[in-house]
């Protein structure tokens, strides 16, 4: 894996980017990645690909970072910019961040940090503009209430694409009617709330401060309680950083009850990114729900 010649003279250009050394980073399963360092131990992040809507999604990640970064709740890496070059090489192009270690204050200050975070609010469910999670399209055109959002813009466009590859049949489809009719009921009424949309262990780093840093967010004014829920799909978080969130904002009761609500929505957008092996994951849930 190498850094394209042209995408390294574009950085040049429009950055003043003149790295001593390349590396590629590993991780992810979308993008290559790339840490540079220039003269005086200067460091830079680049991801880069070649796909027809790799500009859309960088566009998109630069946009949710900026705005979760301007909450002043988590840090974010720095953007310095993101495009296109003549021959096809988009990219991002971010603050290299080096790792450090999460110790428990780590884990606190990211509990309290996520519930500052939800803190920001906004009048209507969605966002200014569509966005992706993983490779899929993300739609986030605005709506009133949760229930309509997450029906509407999350759980059905994931059925219909998982329904044309062969995953699930029109009795799949009806549970998970009921289950929409349902969801204003089942899931508390609260504000909208700023999420990171797509919050697993891969999309938070440590720096040398101890302190958290968010990456690759899928940005929405959603329910507070679909990160936490997205927190604890592959095994979870540190004990403390829960602590941490409970005690800054306290979940509404039943939440142990609803999160495989929240967790249907991620685990279809992974039948439909990485096959049917969470196929039966969201059959119990459908069968469960609806």
């Amino acid at each position: 894996m190498s850094l394209s010649p042209t995408l390294l003279t574009h950085l040049e250009t429009r950055f003043q980017v003149v790295p001593t050394d390349i590396r590629p980073v590993r991780g992810g399963d979308i993008h290559q990645a790339f840490r540079l360092t220039g003269a005086g131990g200067r460091q830079w992040f680049v991801k880069t690909n070649t796909d027809a809507q790799a500009s859309d999604m960088f566009r998109t990640e630069a946009q949710g970072l900026a705005l979760l970064g301007a909450s002043q709740c988590i840090r974010t890496p720095k953007i310095y910019g993101y495009g296109c070059t003549d021959d096809g090489h988009a990219y991002l192009l971010l603050e290299y961040v080096p790792p450090g270690y999460r110790n428990r204050l780590f884990w606190e200050q990211f509990g309290r940090g996520l519930a500052n975070l939800h803190g920001n609010t906004s009048a209507v469910f969605g966002f200014a503009h569509d966005t992706f999670i993983g490779r899929l399209p993300q739609s986030n055109t605005r709506h009133d209430t949760w229930a309509a959002f997450y029906a509407e813009e999350r759980l059905w466009p994931q059925m219909l694409l998982a329904r044309e590859q062969g995953y699930f049949d029109s009795a799949a489809e009806q549970q998970l009617d009921r289950l929409c009719h349902n969801l204003a009921w089942r899931c508390p009424a609260e504000p909208p709330a700023l999420t990171h949309g797509d919050l697993w262990s891969g999309n938070f780093l440590c720096d040398t401060d101890g302190l958290p840093v968010l990456i690759d967010p899928a940005a929405a004014f959603a329910h507070r309680e679909m990160d936490l829920a997205m927190s604890r799909l592959f095994g979870g978080f540190d004990p403390a950083f829960y602590a941490a969130y409970s005690e800054a904002w306290p979940l509404e009761n039943g939440f142990e009850q609803r999160v495989d609500i929240y967790q249907l929505y991620y685990l279809l957008v992974h039948v439909n990114l990485f096959g049917g092996g969470y196929a039966d994951r969201v059959r119990g849930i459908l069968e469960h729900f609806g």
